[in-house]
């Protein structure tokens, strides 16, 4: 498969268009699978490797890092790879009921050069080529939360201070770039103002969900990233695994439910993507995809690899099967009818994953 290379944002990072994600390892993934899927990824030219300190999910104190750490073995027991890599990580952003990352609301300068500290020992690297803030640190609408509350506000660190402890770890050349990731247009807006304004490292990239049953990103935040000239990673295209149609015929709850995110973890079924207004709408395209004789996972992930707001797709998977049939999904091309149809479903059920 042929692949060109796209920039982020106004920097000199050249990513492949498909992410490999990795949220997966250290958990449902064990570190030999994980090395197995991360050799087949980069032989098959998925370059972009994204991470996170929080990782692997569901986040919990026994496994806080254990993805990081098995990106960081790999990377040691293939002397010379890493440099073949551009590898991308996140600082969890102020406390969701994860006191072993860190204690308190804010997300201090502190925090930033300790978490970023802590993530170069583990991936074993000198030098990390995006830093993503995980999620804002002021109060917004993310992960199944949809509307925004004023009296939520808890913010303790500015922006503008997020962004001058950003700026010192590239200028140790601990960290090349900067991206957000869960945010809104007036976060992206506001990062970019305060670097142009302060002489400030200016974000290349901010990462959100974006699939046919969460496009909330086309709601404003594609056009201030277009006009700002910061790109999309997107992530969850497949909405935890409902956008393959494995969860069709048996919803998620019942016994002879395939194994997945959604079954396996309580948590993340009460989120966005379990929910039954997310799974009908889930279905629905599934079933169009059949219609026209592709598979949901072809459709899916084709809607992401073609529109114009996404820089690079984030795919997680859990098996080099999978790894396979996502990237041959890449050769998926998209009749007009059907982009015609997916409009419609979502003019109908809008955004029941938002």
């Amino acid at each position: 498969m042929t692949m060109e290379k796209r920039t982020l944002g106004r920097s000199d990072l050249a990513v492949s268009p498909i992410c490999l994600g990795t949220m997966t390892f250290g958990e449902q993934v064990d570190e030999v699978q994980a090395h197995e899927i991360l050799d087949q990824a980069l032989a098959h030219g998925v370059d972009f490797w994204d991470t996170a300190e929080m990782y692997s999910v569901p986040a919990r104190a026994q496994t806080y890092g254990r993805t990081e750490t098995i990106l960081g073995n790999w990377f040691a027991r293939r002397p010379g790879q890493r440099e073949r890599v551009v590898l991308a990580t996140k600082v969890a952003g102020p406390i969701r009921g994860t006191p072993w990352i860190r204690e308190g609301l804010g997300l201090t300068p502190q925090d930033i050069a300790r978490s970023c500290e802590a993530s170069l020992r583990r991936l074993q690297t000198d030098v990390i080529d995006l830093y993503q803030i995980h999620w804002p640190e002021r109060n917004v609408p993310a992960f199944g939360s949809m509307y925004f509350d004023p009296a939520l506000e808890r913010t303790q660190t500015s922006i503008h201070e997020q962004l001058e402890a950003l700026a010192r770890l590239v200028q140790q050349g601990k960290v090349r770039h900067i991206g957000l990731s869960n945010e809104t247009p007036y976060g992206v807006h506001e990062f970019v103002r305060l670097a142009e304004q302060h002489g400030l490292p200016r974000i290349v990239s901010t990462q959100n969900p974006y699939c046919l049953t969460n496009r909330s990103y086309e709601n404003a935040l594609d056009e201030t990233c277009y006009r700002l000239d910061v790109s999309l990673l997107a992530y969850s295209p497949l909405a935890f695994g409902a956008l393959t149609g494995k969860y069709d015929q048996t919803g998620i709850f019942s016994p002879d439910a395939p194994e997945g995110r959604l079954k396996k973890f309580e948590t993340m079924q009460q989120q966005r993507w379990g929910r039954d207004a997310s799974l009908a709408a889930a279905r629905r395209y599934n079933a169009l995809a059949r219609d026209h004789g592709l598979t949901p996972t072809q459709l899916a992930l084709a809607f992401c690899y073609q529109k114009w707001q996404v820089a690079s797709t984030i795919i997680g998977v859990t098996s080099t099967a999978q790894l396979h049939e996502d990237l041959q999904a890449w050769n998926t091309v998209l009749p007009e009818s059907i982009w015609q149809d997916v409009d419609a479903i979502r003019l109908e059920l809008r955004d029941p994953a938002i």
